[in-house]
């Protein structure tokens, strides 16, 4: 009688969650108690934001990630709204701007200075006006620079290009009810959302049409997410008849049946899932909950496998989740999440244990490539700070996957990390904040001709060229110097051994 092997096998399944050490949190931060079903909460490998209790209006703290320990509660904040704000979110393409919106109706977009604030921030960069009612939800377009998507309390999916304060593409009659949350997919031609009247839709935002529509994905009448996976499927978190916590995974060719469905427990916390296109893992995390439970989604039945729960003492407000490219590739960090508790924010890093190399010698460092410490199996390249397009191509019809990098060469000390991408900063561009002025004071923005753009475009692509060849030279300069010098301490300690010996 022979006995089949019944455990899966997969890297990812002893991934385990660590807090950090209580000197490395982020105390005495006064996290917002609106009631919205947001994650309060938006990281990126330079800054930490969270959405914290204002009087008189609605503010956020922007914090480096180095500045852990308390907080002082004269610390400047980002409180240009009139109203408490709701949702923020990090632009991909540029980690100095961020956007949040408000029940003030308004969506704002703000450019943080490189070292942090000094300053209370009243001044966005630019203002988005064009909802009736609160604006809940905001999400940046993943491949095209400058394109945000808001959507609010008024049924309404707004399109913005930030670069000229312009609404793009309106979308009011595709939602009956309240939106839960939106969602774009991976290359930004379609975004799927959750709605109060109980339906997942998949919408192209350039046609304006609905391109499939699934009534009563989850049965239950609390809110529910709807987020896209790498492969284009869509991923739901939501309530069953009976309360009970549900997960599903969804084809967009066929909506009638879900290809998974698996119950949870019967919480009343909405589920928020956050999805690593990398490993293909979900991270599901209940709002009041004090856990985190992480999934593997598969090419094979049951699809969805359960991998493990992180579980702590305290109940989570909300949660952010930092971007591969600012993890710890040396310690097999594959996510790194940002829990809020009342007056506290604690990171959490997820981590794959893995074989401890033997203990190297002192002098042989030096010669140590990075190979030696890049687990290639856990850190594909992922997508990186570059946009693949920008907004006018968007508009005109192209599509782009993300820009890909290595975490191979990303892995350096961070403050060396921001030599190896080349960033413009196109919100504080000349070219971009004049239109962003002639915008907010109500007159036409300046436009540029294709002959104008071309010369300007191929000269920052040589300017680009020429910093990235200047760069590779100075590190192999340094690899070079760093060789000879640990050649020269090999020398000296021969030398000096000899001497101890008596031989010289």
């Amino acid at each position: 009688m022979s006995f089949r092997k019944v455990v899966r096998q997969s890297k990812f399944r002893h991934v385990f969650g660590q807090p950090v050490k209580n000197d490395q949190c982020y105390e005495d931060i006064r996290v917002s108690r609106v009631t919205w079903d947001s994650t309060f909460c938006a990281v990126n490998p330079k800054f930490l934001a969270v959405i914290v209790e204002a009087s008189g209006g609605g503010a956020f703290l922007v914090l480096p990630l180095s500045k852990t320990g308390r907080i002082d509660k004269a610390y400047p904040t980002v409180c240009g709204h009139t109203g408490p704000v709701l949702d923020i979110d990090w632009c991909p393409h540029n980690d100095e701007v961020i956007a949040s919106s408000s029940e003030d109706c308004t969506v704002m977009v703000w450019q943080i200075p490189e070292n942090g604030l000094t300053s209370p921030l009243t001044e966005p960069v630019v203002v988005l006006e064009g909802h009736t009612k609160r604006v809940g939800i905001i999400a940046w377009h993943p491949t095209a620079r400058n394109v945000l998507l808001s959507a609010g309390c008024d049924n309404v999916v707004l399109i913005w290009n930030v670069g000229t304060a312009e609404e793009l593409y309106r979308l009011d009659s595709l939602h009956p009810d309240l939106i839960y949350n939106v969602s774009w997919n991976r290359n930004g031609s379609l975004f799927c959302s959750a709605c109060k009247d109980k339906s997942v839709r998949i919408i192209d935002p350039r046609r304006g049409t609905l391109m499939a529509e699934r009534e009563k994905a989850h049965e239950g009448a609390r809110p529910m997410r709807a987020i896209f996976l790498a492969d284009g499927k869509v991923f739901t978190t939501g309530f069953s008849r009976m309360s009970e916590r549900q997960l599903a995974l969804w084809d967009p060719e066929n909506l009638e049946e879900p290809m998974a469905l698996q119950e949870l427990d019967s919480s009343n916390g909405a589920l928020l899932p956050f999805y690593d296109p990398d490993t293909n893992v979900v991270y599901v995390c209940g709002k009041g909950d004090s856990s985190i439970r992480y999934f593997e989604i598969t090419e094979e039945p049951p699809y969805i496998h359960f991998l493990n729960t992180f579980t702590s003492k305290e109940p989570q407000r909300g949660m952010g989740s930092m971007p591969k490219r600012g993890l710890e590739v040396s310690k097999c960090e594959i996510a790194r999440f940002y829990k809020l508790h009342e007056r506290k924010c604690e990171p959490i890093v997820m981590t794959v244990p893995r074989k401890v190399r033997p203990p190297v010698p002192l002098l042989t460092r030096p010669f140590l490539q990075q190979s030696d410490l890049f687990q290639d199996d856990l850190y594909p390249d992922t997508a990186g700070p570059e946009a693949a397009l920008e907004a006018e191509e968007w508009v005109s019809g192209r599509d782009a996957d993300p820009i890909l990098i290595s975490l191979r060469e990303a892995y350096v000390p961070s403050k060396q990390r921001d030599l190896k991408i080349s960033r413009r900063n196109v919100l504080s561009d000349s070219r971009p904040t004049a239109a962003l002025g002639s915008s907010r004071l109500g007159t036409p923005a300046a436009t540029t001709t294709a002959a104008d753009a071309t010369p300007s475009g191929s000269l920052t692509r040589a300017g680009e060229a020429g910093k990235l060849e200047e760069v590779m030279q100075e590190l192999r300069a340094l690899r070079a110097l760093v060789k000879e010098q640990g050649e020269r301490i090999c020398r000296l300690e021969e030398q000096l051994g000899r001497m101890e010996n008596g031989d010289a």
